[in-house]
Order: C-alpha cells, then structure tokens, then sequence
C-alpha cells in the first residue's frame, strides 16, 4: 500500500480529517497550512500547494528584504509550489487528533517545476547527490538538548524569560532522580514520538538544570533530518499542552547550553559500511581518513551552516563544554570532531551544530566537507588525545556569527560546493540576523549603563 493509499484508507475510516502541509525554513522550523484530507488528496498531493516565496527568505521574526537570493518585494510576494514528498507522510499525530502531516519541496511554477535551490532540503539533497555519484549514501543521528521550564510559553513571553522556574532544581546528568517534575512531561514526548513513527534508543537528564535529551534511531541522511524538525515540532507542541514551556536555544544563560551532535556515516549503494578497515592500526579506511581531513579543512568556511544564529556562539565558547578548535580525536569529546565506534558502526560525531542548527544545513555542511577531503585525497593529521578545549595551539573557530559570516562569503570551497546563490542567500541571513541584534538595545546594556554611565 502507498502513502496515499493508506492516507485514503485512513480518510475513508474517519481517522484523518486535516492535512498539514509544510516546508522546513532557513531556520529549520515547519511552515504550512493545513488541508482538508479530501482536497489535498484531490488536488495537492497531485498538483501541490502555493505558499508565498518569503518563507524561505526571511528571518526568525518572518520579516523580509532585499540581500536574498529570493527578492519577495522584487516579486510581489508571489508563490511557489509546495510538492509534498509521500515519503515523509505521517498519518498519525498523537498530540493532534484527526490530522496527519505530510512535508513538502519548494518548487518554481512551471514546467518542470525547477527546484527552489536555496530550500533548506534542496541544499542538502544536492550534497547527497554528489555522494550517489560516488556510490555512496550518508547515514546520519541527531542528539538533540533542550531546556525545560515549569510555566507556559505566554508566562515566559510575558516575563520576557525571566525568572522561569526550572523543571529540575540541579545537574541530573545520567541522573534517576531529580526527574519527577519534567518525567510526566518527557514520558509522552517520547511515547508519542514513537506512535508518530520515530524509533527512540536513549533518553536521559543532562547537565543544566532542566535539560533534557532525546536520542532517536539513525537513518538516512535526508530522512534523519526531516525526523529532527517533526521532533522539534512536536515537542514544542506538547509542551505548550502540558503547559510547561521548552527551548532548544544553544544558550539559554551562563550555564550548560544545548547541543545538537550530529553522527554521521557512509555506506556503499549497496549497503557496505565503506568507513573502517580491518587491517589498518587505527580502524579507519583511507576514505575515511580523507573524510575526517575535510571537516577540519571546511569549519571555519562552513561554520555557519552550523552555529547561524549569535546565540550559536555563545555556547561555543572556553569553558562551556562546547567545542572552540578545530581538531579531531577517539572518543575525545573535547574535539569538534569525535571519531567513536568500530567496524560497521564506524563514525563521525560533529559537536558545533547547537539546538538552533537546521539539520538541513548542518548535515550538509558535513557531507560537502567530506567530500571536500575526498576528493582532494586531504591527509588526517595526529587525532588529539589532550584536552582540547585548553590547549592553545589548536586553531580556532569563528567567535562569532560577524567571523562566520565573513569566512563563508569569501570562501571559494563553499561558491563551489553550494554555488553562490546559496552563499549569497545564506549569507542574507546572517547579515539579518546581525542587523537586528546590532539596532537592539539589551537588558545588559541597560544594567550596566542606566545609572553608572
């Protein structure tokens, strides 16, 4: 039975009566609207769905403007196509009775219906191509930490985050108590998670307090990530039921901020784990070691794809165990990089990408550094057994979004790898996201200035 099949299936028994269709946007969140079952089988799983271009050219406020590679007002807020992908169809959403969601490509009107290049989902899918005609297919896991707070997300808004109550009162990392405020909560995120469709492997507190992860089974690249912005999604949507209030923002204060590390692993067409070799002294294939070499050489340049936010860099400062070097090691979670498992399980953890990463981009910012090393056959220096975090002849990250920005835009391996429309619209973003912190007069600033200045 397809997608759709069983989606009529579930129309004609009553059990589906709305249709969410969604685009994932600059910013990894779900943008849509929703259906009538009939129609969209009818007519927009057929023919798809118009949305105004500015959901991919605008920022987390939804404001837009000249500098994207999508000019809204140059066009007249005009539409493209939404073509929902049947892969993705969900039919079951626990937290929202009757309706299922389905996530959508952002197509050009027209003949052919041209790709919308700088879609979060069309710039990983072309990086993924790139490894099909290697042979290869990526396989990827995302470890998402969020923060929990006792209170809804209108009380938050309207203290403007301050003062919330968190949903533990210290480190529970690993810990089995501590957890019986937020357990109720956490218990059916996870659970209908899974009736969602999303296979659970771990779940546990980490170390600020109310901090939360949830580790979901990995996959497909493309697929891994689309799981990630439902994730995201749905929690959030949980949560508000529940009246508690939950952020993945990287650094929420001074104390522990919130990851995403991201796994990542290649395998032949066929299904061939193609990363370790048995017979070399540290397990690791010659196409791996040129895969690892490439993440070190495309950071700074791809930092973006993967902290794009100001906030990003907040967390990834000294101190916050949070990667600050550009390294690699075993098993070594000071590095950015982090080489762990063996044999078939053989993999990369990348440790830059925070909460706000789009997993879109993050992923494909790994896959085109790997390649990146693969096909100029980098070498892999030493791995870094010490502690990286506090040995200074390590080369550094961006600081900030302002040295992000400006490495990426003058980077000629990302014009080539993503193509300069990509660069340039991305680049928009940041430039946006800089603008509207730079105009803003903060709370800090008022603290430290009303009075004594």
């Amino acid at each position: 039975m397809t997608a759709y099949e069983r989606l009529r299936a579930d129309v004609a028994a009553g059990t589906v009566e709305e249709v969410i269709v969604a685009v994932p946007d600059l910013q990894g969140r779900l943008q849509g609207s929703r259906l009538s079952a009939p129609y969209f089988l009818e007519e927009a799983a057929r023919h798809g769905f118009g949305a105004c271009v500015y959901l991919l050219a605008s920022d987390v406020e939804m404001g837009t403007g000249p500098g994207y590679a999508i000019d809204a007002w140059q066009s007249g807020f005009g539409d493209f196509v939404l073509r929902p992908d049947p892969a993705t169809l969900r039919t079951r959403l626990p937290w929202d009775d009757g309706t299922a969601l389905i996530l959508a490509d952002a197509v050009w009107p027209g003949p052919g219906g041209a790709p919308v290049e700088v879609a979060p989902r069309q710039v990983l899918r072309a990086q993924l191509d790139r490894l099909a005609e290697r042979g290869l297919t990526a396989f990827a896991g995302t470890e998402l930490e969020f923060l929990l707070f006792l209170g809804s997300y209108r009380t938050a808004w309207e203290s403007r985050y301050t003062g919330l109550a968190a949903g533990t009162s210290y480190n529970v990392d690993y810990s089995l108590q501590g957890l019986s405020e937020i357990e109720p909560v956490v218990r059916r995120i996870r659970r209908e998670m899974g009736r969602a469709g999303l296979a659970m492997e771990t779940a546990r507190g980490e170390c600020h307090a109310g901090q939360y992860e949830i580790v979901f089974r990995y996959a497909e690249a493309m697929t891994t990530c689309d799981n990630h912005v439902f994730f995201k999604n749905g929690a959030k949507q949980i949560a508000a039921q529940e009246g508690v209030a939950l952020t993945f923002m990287p650094k929420f204060d001074e104390g522990e901020g919130n990851s995403c590390h991201i796994h990542l692993s290649l395998r032949a067409t066929d299904g061939t784990p193609v990363l370790a070799d048995a017979g070399a002294d540290d397990g690791m294939s010659e196409l791996m070691r040129h895969f690892v070499a490439g993440q070190l050489a495309c950071l700074p340049d791809f930092a973006l794809l993967m902290a794009p936010n100001i906030n990003s860099y907040k967390r990834l400062q000294p101190g916050a165990f949070a990667p600050t070097g550009i390294t690699w090691g075993r098993d070594n979670r000071t590095c950015p990089v982090r080489v762990v498992g063996a044999g078939s399980s053989l993999r990369i953890e990348h440790r830059v990408p925070g909460g706000d990463a789009n997993p879109y981009l993050a992923v494909a910012a790994a896959v085109a550094a790997g390649l990146y090393g693969i096909e100029n056959r980098l070498p892999l220096p030493p791995p870094h057994t010490a502690n990286a975090l506090a040995d200074a002849s390590v080369p550094r990250l961006p600081a900030t979004l302002t040295e992000a920005l400006h490495r990426w835009e003058r980077s000629e391996i990302a014009a080539k790898v993503f193509g300069e429309r990509v660069v340039t619209h991305y680049a928009q973003a940041a430039r946006t996201e800089l603008g509207a912190f730079e105009t803003t007069v903060t709370d800090w600033e008022r603290m430290r200035g009303f009075e004594r200045l």
